[in-house]
């Protein structure tokens, strides 16, 4: 699939077509057309004599620092070198390709005045898989992220690393390999390079990417817990629901109710004794329905932000104004929430995961009968706890903090990037706790036979079952985690509970 940029909007459902895997992408001939009007607008201002920040001036603090016309070029190189100040560990592949490819669309709205050379050089690279080294930590997020985005152009000009086929190679070397010619920069090239917010809403694309499909394994796997602890479907209720009609959990009140249908484990206890459950069952459409429309206001956010220049000094017709679109504010306050969203579902399924050890007249305690020489399930609840602590460390929001910089001129940032990276660290963490509730969901599930629990529970059990056998003693519970890990992220049970019930809300 060859992604045609300039045309259209993008979107996430695009992006998650393209997701974790080499993106190709093509330019249209009217985003050609702008990018090069605005290129004609900054070689018009320039020939005129007019001061412009950041073309003929200095950067930051040194904005009243006017440059002759014979360093336009050092100057934009030197910005690139001096801004390539990242630490840490290497920002993934995946977010690498996703900063490539939003940097690519944010230029070609045609309001940078880059030369079109540039954005063919980064299509070059995003094309051939070529991806730059790129620490981590470094960005303010504002303006924009500088740090990061010097080192993904800094291949541009032959400088840095790159990696190629999961090697990392010296830039210059992997260009000549792959044809793609290095860049002469021309004034304002590096600034529209490396201003922007690339590297917070890649980071933000892909969390709410994988937390659109974590919304309905959420909702699958605590459907599960619910047949396994025998648990009422009342608090699902249609009529119940619209007494407080939130969207998100109207939308998970009819995901289990469609998941349980046919249940047999339902209809056995349906005379039963007890009250009501534990608010872990009973608050599934409160607590996943929050964090659903937690995830809905992120993805209007990152939709907003995917066609969106955030570029400073910016070409509006035949003016150069500057403004404060690099500022990160709304992705690091977006962010933060998400984090936090994120938490509550990790945080609530470790809880059904620690009802369901202390058993009951059918299920033994930590799910394993012979208990004492085997310690069953017990170590298992442990690491989901760890997990859900990581995730409620990382949940301290980013966003309130700022410290100035530039010695004054940027004195508000909105620290967008560190949110960004701990709220992908949360996204991974709330994946492994669910794969874990689910590993124990459907070990429990196995002692109510041989009553059958509703379609999706069925099917979801059924799915995992073909790689993870129940467990009737001890044994490396460490390796089946990882293995209902891999499942959960690879989709298999929501695919398959999807193809028999058709998609879920």
């Amino acid at each position: 699939m060859t992604l045609t940029l300039g045309n259209g909007q993008l979107d996430l459902d695009t992006l998650a077509e393209l997701h974790g895997r080499p993106i190709r992408v093509d330019i249209s001939d009217a985003a050609r057309e702008r990018v090069a009007s605005a290129r004609a607008e900054v070689e018009r201002h320039l020939a005129s004599g007019d001061v412009i920040y950041g073309v003929n001036t200095g950067f930051g603090r040194l904005c009243n620092k006017r440059i002759g016309t014979a360093d336009l070029a050092r100057l934009q190189e030197n910005l690139l070198v001096s801004h390539a100040v990242g630490v840490g560990e290497p920002i993934p592949d995946q977010i690498v390709r996703l900063m490539l490819l939003l940097k690519i669309n944010a230029l070609l709205v045609g309001a940078s005045g880059i030369q079109p050379a540039c954005i063919d050089a980064l299509a070059a690279m995003l094309n051939a898989d070529v991806l730059p080294v790129i620490p981590r930590r470094g960005s303010l997020g504002a303006s924009g992220d500088l740090a990061p985005l010097a080192h993904l152009v800094l291949p541009l000009i032959g400088r840095g690393q790159v990696r190629v086929n999961h090697q990392t190679v010296a830039a210059e070397k992997a260009f000549e390999e792959a044809g793609i010619a290095r860049i002469s920069l021309g004034a304002k090239d590096g600034l529209a390079l490396i201003n922007g917010t690339q590297m917070m809403l890649a980071y933000a694309a892909d969390v709410a990417i994988r937390a659109r499909q974590l919304a309905k394994h959420a909702d699958i796997i605590a459907s599960i817990s619910i047949e396994a602890a025998k648990g009422s479907l009342s608090p699902f209720g249609v009529e119940l629901m619209q007494l407080r009609p939130h969207r998100g959990a109207c939308e998970t009140s009819e995901n289990v109710r469609r998941l349980m249908a046919d249940s047999e484990i339902l209809a056995s206890h349906a005379n039963c004794t007890k009250v009501q459950d534990p608010y872990c069952l009973r608050c599934v459409p409160a607590v996943h329905g929050a964090c659903r429309d937690a995830l809905r206001h992120m993805c209007e956010v990152v939709e907003v932000e995917l066609n969106s220049v955030t570029d400073n000094p910016v070409i509006l017709g035949d003016k150069v104004v500057s403004g404060g679109l690099f500022h990160g504010e709304s992705l690091a306050l977006t962010l933060d929430y998400i984090a936090m969203a994120l938490t509550e579902w990790a945080n609530i399924s470790e809880r059904r995961l620690y009802m369901l050890l202390f058993g009951d007249e059918e299920l033994p305690a930590l799910l394993l009968r012979d208990t004492g020489l085997n310690s069953g399930f017990m170590i298992v609840q442990y690491t989901a706890a760890a997990l859900v602590n990581a995730c409620k460390t990382a949940c301290m929001p980013a966003s309130v903090d700022s410290i100035p910089s530039s010695l004054g001129q940027e004195d508000h940032v909105s620290m967008g990037a560190t949110s960004a990276v701990k709220c992908h660290e949360v996204m991974d963490q709330v994946e492994m706790v669910l794969a874990i509730e689910m590993l124990g969901a459907c070990q429990a599930l196995d002692f109510r036979l041989p009553l059958k629990p509703g379609i999706g529970p069925r099917i979801a059990h059924a799915t995992l079952r073909r790689e993870i056998a129940f467990a009737d003693a001890d044994r490396a519970f460490g390796e089946d985690i990882n293995k209902a890990i891999e499942i959960l992220r690879r989709g298999d049970v929501l695919k398959a509970v999807e193809a028999e019930i058709g998609p879920l809300a």
